[in-house]
């Protein structure tokens, strides 16, 4: 069931802190409660296995200290990944230091594809990255509250106004989410999709292992 946040985002210190809140909440394997009302155990599961969350995480840490061994202060650069797919945003000195970089987190957990999109550019400023925060954060509450979206399904990601969108959802999903992100904030310079697709039948397997009740009453008449 959707959590309706429509007053929290009119309020932009009460949308921040509920986002955290439920952001961090959604992660977990337990419904969660608000009030009378719980969210479903589909909107908590994630999609990748433990070992490839783990895989993930330990690309997102060892990458970005061998990034800045490589960049000093003079580049900043962020790892993204999600099910070994890692897109690399942030900005660095040269060609041959966005190449070094590339080079460096091929070496992590053989990762599936590397998404290249450091920018050759003076070090961003403190107050764009935290507009790219809080860009994030108004994407990751459209999603919370847009019906037959889970965020649990997506990983968000902003970096100088673009927003990047991984996840393993289906075309339906993909093209929904993309729309609600678009539209999430009016400082957004563009959103880019760097999806795993899965089927509509993939889907209400997922559903059927998180719960397996709710999957026969949503599943399609035969």
């Amino acid at each position: 069931m959707k959590l309706a946040l429509s007053t929290a985002i009119g309020r932009p210190l009460l949308g921040l802190a509920l986002g955290a809140v439920l952001c961090a909440s959604l992660q977990g394997c337990v419904p969660l409660v608000v009030g009378a009302t719980a969210v479903g155990s589909m909107a908590a599961i994630d999609r990748r296995s433990i070992g490839t969350q783990t895989d993930d995480k330990a690309i997102e840490l060892k990458g970005e200290g061998r990034a800045n061994k490589i960049t000093g202060d003079k580049g900043r650069v962020a790892v993204t990944s999600y099910n070994r797919m890692v897109v690399l945003t942030g900005e660095v000195a040269d060609e041959k230091m966005k190449a070094d970089v590339e080079a460096q987190i091929a070496t992590l957990v053989d990762p599936k594809k590397i998404e290249n999109d450091l920018d050759i550019a003076p070090v961003s400023s403190i107050s764009a990255r935290s507009n790219d925060l809080l860009i994030t954060s108004k994407v990751k509450a459209a999603i919370i509250d847009t019906k037959d979206l889970y965020l649990s399904a997506f990983k968000v990601h902003t970096d100088r106004g673009v927003v990047y969108l991984m996840g393993r959802v289906t075309q339906r999903e993909a093209k929904l989410g993309a729309e609600v992100a678009r539209n999430a904030a009016n400082n957004i310079r563009k959103v880019v999709k760097l999806f795993e697709y899965i089927s509509e039948d993939e889907l209400l397997e997922l559903k059927a292992k998180s719960s397996p009740e709710e999957s026969r009453t949503s599943a399609p008449a035969k």
